[in-house]
């Protein structure tokens, strides 16, 4: 297996990436490698340093521009050909010399997904990929697709988010016959945009999905679904806060203790850390891209070390469980109705 990994993404690029992707070495197996995409200066000096000058399994594959967070994805992509998401992406398509099984990024979303769609493609009988990501709850793992691949989607897009995450969750989570829920603003099925409405039209005459109608967003958490469909600007607002209230609800938490008793602080600490490792996106490493003809994981702009890791051993697994297969074969059994609507 060759994993792939954009070096220059992210808030804390190169080093917390080079070193994320050297911790990362115990988990390939025999003739598995690493891939990293990147200033070859850069990396050479970093990995040096790190004590693996010359290790078979770490490889090189040289750019020399870089994509900014502030960037407009798409002209980005197209101006810079040799940026690290562009190269990472050609790496990751059936095109490139030595293609790679997975890759890797935490640099800006827009950019990797445009360039997984250009230069990857799709897979058969998908429509348009949609990035699916894992937030944990007290009643196990919630998956949300999408959160920021299809900020304009068709009903029939969103159809088959439903179908994909289910094979995600099943095959990944060890969720069985995932529940699928469409996201509103009630539970009222007449309520919702003209997007929804047609939506949850086409899951409910789908008997071979397990929907269980509409979901609102103060119920996502409550174990009432296990895959929540939605569009990509709503699912990445989602996303941002749910992020954001659980580190405010931490620190509040932490606050309040110590104002109150400061030693009661420090007996409840191993508590905390236990509590938000469970909720901590940095545990669950990167969120794929379901419908990309490969594997593409994309990371949070912020990740550290361990986020990179995580992504490795979640993108083995992903490889393992043939995701993608399960995603052509599920897909292709559904509704012709579904199919025929597919977008240019």
């Amino acid at each position: 297996m060759r994993i792939a990994i954009d070096v220059m993404g992210g808030d804390h690029a190169p080093d917390a990436i080079l070193h994320g992707a050297i911790a990362a070495l115990p988990l390939l197996r025999d003739g598995d490698e690493i891939t990293l995409v990147g200033d070859e200066a850069i990396i050479r000096e970093i990995i040096d340093e790190q004590g693996h000058a010359g290790d078979p399994r770490l490889t090189i594959e040289p750019s020399t521009q870089i994509i900014e967070m502030d960037e407009s994805p798409v002209e980005a992509v197209r101006a810079k050909t040799d940026s690290s998401i562009a190269r990472l992406a050609w790496l990751g398509s059936d095109r490139a010399e030595r293609p790679a099984d997975v890759i890797i990024s935490a640099g800006n979303t827009g950019a990797c997904v445009a360039a997984a769609q250009m230069a990857m493609r799709r897979l058969k009988v998908v429509h348009r990929p949609g990035i699916a990501v894992t937030i944990p709850t007290f009643h196990g793992p919630l998956i949300i697709c999408d959160v920021g691949a299809n900020i304009v989607p068709r009903p029939t897009h969103l159809h088959q988010y439903g179908h994909m995450a289910s094979v995600y969750g099943h095959l990944i989570h060890g969720i069985e016959n995932p529940r699928v829920a469409l996201l509103s603003v009630g539970n009222e099925e007449g309520k919702g945009t003209s997007l929804v409405r047609e939506t949850s039209r086409l899951m409910r005459a789908d008997k071979d999905l397990n929907y269980v109608g509409y979901v609102e967003g103060r119920e996502l958490f409550d174990g009432g679904t296990d895959v929540v469909v939605t569009e990509g600007f709503t699912g990445n607002v989602v996303l941002k806060i749910a992020e954001g209230l659980a580190a405010g609800l931490f620190k509040t938490i932490a606050h309040e203790i110590i104002e109150i008793d400061p030693e009661l602080a420090m007996r409840f600490e191993p508590v905390v850390k236990t509590i938000y490792a469970k909720h901590d996106y940095h545990e669950f490493g990167g969120a794929p891209l379901l419908g990309a003809r490969g594997i593409c994981m994309i990371c949070h702009g912020s990740s550290e070390a361990r986020t990179i890791t995580n992504s490795v051993r979640n993108a083995i697994s992903y490889v393992d469980h043939d995701v993608n297969d399960a995603i052509v074969k599920r897909l292709s059994s559904i509704a012709p109705v579904a199919r025929d609507e597919e977008a240019a």
